[in-house]
This record gives structure tokens, C-alpha cells and sequence, in this order.
């Protein structure tokens, strides 16, 4: 018998389309273009998402959409698939166009979400002719000036303020910009973007001339408020809650003191034998000091953090893909652009203040169809957000102590230096 991802040879030599499964939609059954489904076979994608399936179904056929998902969900690939089919299905004779006028502008509010919709764009344009530029703060700017200058592109993925400064010294314009992307908008309110997602938003066509896209994890009513502002006849899809958090990820939640903290988490990645953790913290301050310890008590491990200079960062990233850090120990600003298969473990060392956070940190584990674990230390002082995090994601969160061998202190021969 054959699996679903099989494709049965007729005896002519064509391919047959395997059978679709109940409740999944092909991409083939969205009229994609064939450049798009040639990439999403090679990228091992036969069915779209939840998120994919409703978007798509709007969104190409030009009708302006905003979507709550949570990342993970696919979303990514659902407004890329809609900008890049319209791209080629619409194409402009190189005499109509000039350098520094892209046909299409994804707006993110990190670097490292910025840089993984662009390697996702890349993946998915591989077939085709559409040139993707990302524009970023931190990174080479007179390397992306020059981009700007000497070549056509078609679709920007950039954060708000590097965009603003190529706008303003001319080196971009964005009055023929077609579609418009704002992904995780929520976000962007969160960090303060919007006067200048406002400013870029003002030197585009008139959202009656262009298509708008906007993706959240949360619908609050500042976000609603934006999108009837940029936005057209909009429609609204929204997953529902109980895929807030992926049933492959067992969450635990340890009671503990302050003092207890690093103890327990040397011991979890020591006698655990973990060699893939993400361990988030609240401020750049806590991940700094944290790092330093486990360092200290020779635990190979990196700090991720908006303090951390563009280039360094993604050298972390790909040591840590690698396999050359065990540890990567990084803010919630930092941690939502890492999206890194087979990480095995996702630890709170401090619980989030905003819920939403606390859905993005242990989203970092359980991807492309693995299980995984997250592990929140609640101490005296954050124990008390416990409450919203659980009406957040819709389940009750079991709390328990460690189990006393996993509060064995630290042996004095590893401890290294002294803190």
C-alpha cells in the first residue's frame, strides 16, 4: 500500500496525484503556479496548513486578508505563496521597471524573523526568476545599498527602520509596491514600530491599489484598529484556540525559589544529557548573567539577545543548528525568529510576563512533526502570571517540585570561575 507523500507512475509514464486525505487540501487544488508547486514538492509540502488553506483561498484570487496565527502554523508560506504567484502570473517587462522599486514589501519587527521569511522566500522562488532583498539594521548597509542599486528586485522582506533610512536617502522607493505584508503585528506594537510602519505605509500606493496582508497572534483592538486602516473588504481568519499550543510539546512547570534556578538547570542539561535547549529569560541582563554561568560551569552554550550584533547572531544560530552549542540562551525579542528543527527541550528560566510569549517560547520545540518538551521554572517571583498563561492557551498547567536529584548542587570541580 502506498503512503500519502507516494506518487503512483500510470504505465504512460505520467505522474498520477496520490489521493487527497480527508480534511486536507492540496496546493495543487489552489491553481498555484507550476514554478511554486515544482518547490513545494522538492520542500516536502503536499498539503497546506489550516492557516494555508483559508488565506490562500482569498488572498490569490487578490482580496486583501488579516489572520491570527501562531508561528508555526505556516502562515509564512501563505502570504509568500500568494505574493509570488501573483509576481508570476503578472510579470513586468524589464523597460516598465527601474532599480530600487520593489513589486512587493514584507514588513517584520526582528531581524531574525526578518532573515527566516527571506530564506523561506528564496526556497519557495527557487523555480522562478523573482529577485528577494532583505534590508536590515545591524547588517552591511552599503552591501544592501548596492543590492538596491544594481539590481531589479521584486519583493523586500525588511525591519521598519533600516527600510526608513534607504527611503529617505532615495535609495528605495515604494510607490509601485503591489502587495503589502505586516507580519506579527502584535509584535510590532509591542516594540514601538508603528509610527513607522505608519510612515511606510503612507509612501505606498492607496490600499485600493494595492493588496494588504496582515498577520498576529493576537486580535486586540489596536491591531483590528490598524488593519481597517490599511486594509480593504478585508477577510478575517482565525485559528482556533486549541492549536495555541502543538499537543507534541509535554509542558511541565517546576515550584522552586529563586536561589534554585541555575541548579536545576545545570543539573536538567548535565544528567539529562541534553545537547539542544533554548532557555529563555525576561531581559538581555538575565541572559547575559545566565550565559556567563554556564559557561562557567562548562556547559556549551550562547546568548541570543537585540544586543548581540547582527552577524554574530547568525553565526549563533548556525552553530547551534549544527550541533556546535548545546545552549542557546536568548530574550523573547531575540527567540522568535528561531525556527531550528530537533531542538529537544525549551526551558523558562524566567515565565513571561505577556502570554503570547509564553506560546512563542515553547513553539521553538515539537516543529515538523517531532515531540518536545518545555520546562517553565516558576519561583516567588513570577509564579503569579501562571494564571494567564493557562486562560491563554486553554489548559490547566500541572505545577510540581524537582525531583531532589535534580537539585543536587553543582560539583565544586565544575564550577570554573566564581560569580
Amino acid at each position: 500500500m502506498m503512503s500519502d507523500n507516494e506518487v503512483e507512475v500510470s504505465e504512460m509514464g505520467d505522474q498520477v496525484s496520490p489521493p487527497v486525505p480527508a480534511g486536507k487540501t492540496s496546493f495543487e487544488e489552489l491553481n498555484l503556479s507550476l514554478p511554486l508547486l515544482q518547490a513545494l514538492r522538492g520542500l516536502g509540502f503536499p498539503y497546506c496548513t489550516p492557516i494555508q488553506a483559508a488565506v490562500l483561498r482569498y488572498s490569490l484570487g487578490g482580496h486583501d486578508a488579516i489572520g491570527r496565527a501562531q508561528t508555526g502554523t505556516g502562515k509564512t508560506a501563505a502570504f509568500l505563496l500568494t505574493v509570488l504567484n501573483d509576481l508570476i502570473n503578472n510579470p513586468l517587462p524589464a523597460e516598465q521597471r527601474y532599480a530600487g522599486e520593489p513589486r512587493a514589501l514584507i514588513l517584520a519587527p526582528t531581524r531574525e524573523l526578518a532573515l527566516q521569511i527571506s530564506k523561506d522566500a528564496k526556497a519557495l522562488a527557487e523555480f522562478t526568476s523573482c529577485r528577494v532583498l532583505t534590508l536590515l539594521g545591524g547588517m552591511d548597509y552599503d552591501k544592501q545599498r548596492q543590492a538596491l542599486h544594481n539590481h531589479l528586485v521584486d519583493i523586500v522582506v525588511a525591519t521598519p527602520g533600516r527600510l526608513l533610512d534607504f527611503a529617505g536617502k532615495q535609495d528605495i522607493y515604494l510607490d509601485q509596491v503591489e502587495i503589502l505584508v505586516i507580519d506579527e503585528a502584535d509584535r510590532m506594537l509591542d516594540m514601538g514600530f508603528i509610527p513607522d510602519v505608519k510612515r511606510i505605509v503612507r509612501q505606498l500606493p492607496a490600499k485600493t491599489h494595492r493588496q494588504t496582508m496582515l498577520f498576529s497572534a493576537t486580535f486586540t483592538q489596536d491591531v483590528l484598529n490598524l488593519a481597517r486602516q490599511w486594509t480593504v473588504d478585508a477577510v478575517r481568519i482565525e485559528i482556533e484556540p486549541e492549536q495555541v499550543t502543538t499537543a507534541r510539546v509535554e509542558q511541565k512547570v517546576y515550584i522552586l525559589t529563586h536561589d534554585q534556578k541555575v541548579t536545576l538547570l545545570y543539573n536538567l542539561i548535565e544528567r539529562e544529557n541534553l545537547d539542544r535547549v533554548i532557555v529563555f529569560a525576561n531581559r538581555r541582563d538575565q541572559v547575559r548573567k545566565l550565559t556567563e554561568t554556564l559557561k562557567a560551569h562548562h556547559i556549551s552554550c550562547a546568548l541570543l539577545s537585540g544586543e548581540v550584533a547582527q552577524d554574530r547572531r547568525i553565526k549563533t544560530l548556525e552553530s547551534f543548528r549544527e550541533g556546535r552549542i548545546k545552549v542557546l540562551v536568548a530574550t523573547d525579542v531575540a527567540g522568535r525568529g528561531i525556527h531550528i528543527d530537533g531542538v529537544s527541550h525549551v526551558v523558562n528560566y524566567t515565565l513571561p510576563e505577556q502570554p503570547d510569549d509564553y506560546v512563542h517560547r515553547i513553539g521553538r520545540t515539537g516543529r515538523a512533526g517531532a515531540n518536545g518538551i518545555s520546562i517553565s521554572f516558576a519561583s516567588e517571583d513570577d509564579a503569579f502570571v501562571l494564571p494567564e498563561i493557562e486562560k491563554a492557551i486553554g489548559r490547566k498547567l500541572e505545577c510540581e517540585y524537582p525531583p531532589e536529584e535534580l537539585l543536587t548542587p553543582i560539583p565544586a570541580r565544575q564550577s570554573g570561575r566564581s560569580h
